[in-house]
């Protein structure tokens, strides 16, 4: 890589760290985004392209450039994931949630970034208006994760990982769900919303509470298939 497109993409790394965006954000247009970070077009581009080769960005043409979704890490193989699952029932994986959720959102608290909270604020939204139940969880698990990646403890993170993973699979494949996807007054809508508030409040014993109660409230609502 040429100098100045090394300088380019280090100037652009360093532009999406500090800004408000978060993940599925889209990035200003080219010209816009050459003047932010002073560099070229032509540099700007192959920066762009680099960061497509990483997956950190998408580019759709006629709709522009998107930062790209983390997944939530499952830092276990396939083999171990299936054992952990298989040897785990639905209510212990959700008081793995409740011993470990709650502690994520508080620490998250202080240490999201202004566009983990936006990102956190945008999903809350989008799951409102998922069409089925696949869309809903999988929105679901990206808020959850992303909680957990906003809290600046890797090692957390990482059991945050696995134990989501096992949910997964011991209980949402086996809830019993209305058809058509989430009712318009579905009960997580409004304590995701109590969530990511008290995350934008900095409240640590706020996000903390609201992320118990979330937990607890979809434990009491649970009902499996026969």
């Amino acid at each position: 890589m040429h100098p100045s497109q090394s300088v380019a993409l280090k100037r652009l790394e360093a532009w999406i760290a500090k800004s408000d965006l978060g993940e599925g954000s889209r990035l200003p247009p080219e010209r816009s985004l050459c003047g932010k970070i002073g560099v070229s077009r032509t540099d700007l581009r192959k920066a762009l392209s680099v960061l497509e080769f990483k997956g950190a960005i998408e580019r759709h043409v006629g709709r522009g450039t998107f930062l790209t979704a983390e997944p939530d890490p499952v830092p276990v193989s396939r083999g171990e994931l299936d054992r952990l699952a298989n040897k785990t029932s639905p209510h212990e994986a959700m008081v793995a949630r409740l011993s470990l959720e709650p502690e994520l959102a508080s620490l998250a608290a202080i240490h999201a970034a202004p566009r983990d909270l936006a990102h956190a604020r945008s999903l809350c939204e989008a799951m409102r208006s998922a069409p089925d139940w696949p869309t809903y969880e999988r929105l679901d698990s990206e808020f959850h994760g992303l909680i957990s990646r906003a809290a600046g403890n890797r090692l957390l993170t990482e059991l945050h990982g696995i134990v989501n993973a096992v949910r997964v699979a011991v209980v949402w494949k086996r809830l019993d769900v209305p058809p058509d996807g989430p009712p318009p007054d579905y009960h997580s809508f409004r304590e995701h919303e109590a969530i990511v508030g008290a995350l934008e409040a900095r409240d640590r014993a706020g996000a903390r509470a609201a992320m118990r109660s979330h937990i607890e409230a979809i434990m009491a609502a649970m009902i499996f298939k026969a």
